[in-house]
């Protein structure tokens, strides 16, 4: 499998933070102290998804907020309520198999977008863990995401 990279176009926030994550084998870089427009600092607890790129098939690496639901994960596909989904995505459409890094644990998943009321009791469990997921919900037309990521064996 060929060595991933983290995504081209992420924030330097999200370079610094996923560097020091994969540095140290994710002992620093887990749970995630921010402070975002209009709201307390909060800490908030983050795992780098690999995706294989719907067009390059290269693997890249992005840095998520996540909740849980039972053995699974949840991430938000949110790119801050911009009109068009983030790359990763699209990514998981086009390729539902990746690699999880939560804390210095790996492992793989399938990735899905839940639907109905499984998405509406996740995003209300997603609003916990980030709440300005509800702000950029406002600002764009496109139903955000809510993705499943589901431990394979």
């Amino acid at each position: 499998m060929p060595e991933a990279r983290l995504a081209p176009n992420l924030r330097e926030w999200q370079v610094d933070h996923a560097n020091r994550y994969i540095a140290s084998g994710g002992t620093d870089g887990h749970l995630f102290k921010v402070t975002p427009p209009g709201y307390p600092e909060m800490t908030v607890p983050s795992l780098l998804l690999t995706t294989t790129g719907r067009k390059s098939g290269e693997r890249f690496i992005f840095p998520l907020f996540y909740g849980k639901t039972g053995d699974s994960y949840i991430v938000v596909a949110s790119k801050g309520g911009a009109p068009q989904h983030p790359s990763w995505y699209r990514n998981i459409l086009a390729n539902p198999e990746v690699e999880i890094q939560v804390g210095t644990v790996t492992l793989k998943a399938r990735a899905r977008t839940a639907v109905g009321e499984e998405r509406a009791r996740l995003w209300e469990e997603a609003l916990k863990f980030w709440p300005p997921y509800a702000d950029y919900q406002r600002k764009t037309e496109r139903e955000i995401p809510v993705v499943v990521l589901d431990p394979v064996s």
